[in-house]
């Protein structure tokens, strides 16, 4: 399963940065809508697009690994249970 680390990310920038980093921030400067930012968080199986990870890299000043993190089906309980 593919995860978006977006809530890492604000957090850390905002350390980094010194400055408070709000989605209505990440969508005004990236053209990424608020509600789709917020889906990309909350939901663990959003489809996103490679236009929209680039502009969060390019936004969080990271790369790609950063900003997405995966982990293998089998190590999922609830997936491994539903494979079998």
């Amino acid at each position: 399963m593919i995860y978006l680390n977006i809530q890492e990310l604000i957090a850390s920038r905002q350390v980094q940065w010194g400055r408070r980093v709000t989605l209505t921030g990440i969508s005004d400067a990236t053209g990424i809508s608020r509600m789709t930012l917020h889906r990309m968080i909350h939901r663990k199986s959003h489809n996103t697009i490679t236009d929209q990870l680039d502009k969060l890299c390019d936004f969080f000043k990271c790369e790609l690994t950063e900003l997405v993190k995966y982990v293998p089906n089998s190590t999922n309980p609830a997936i491994a249970k539903s494979a079998a």
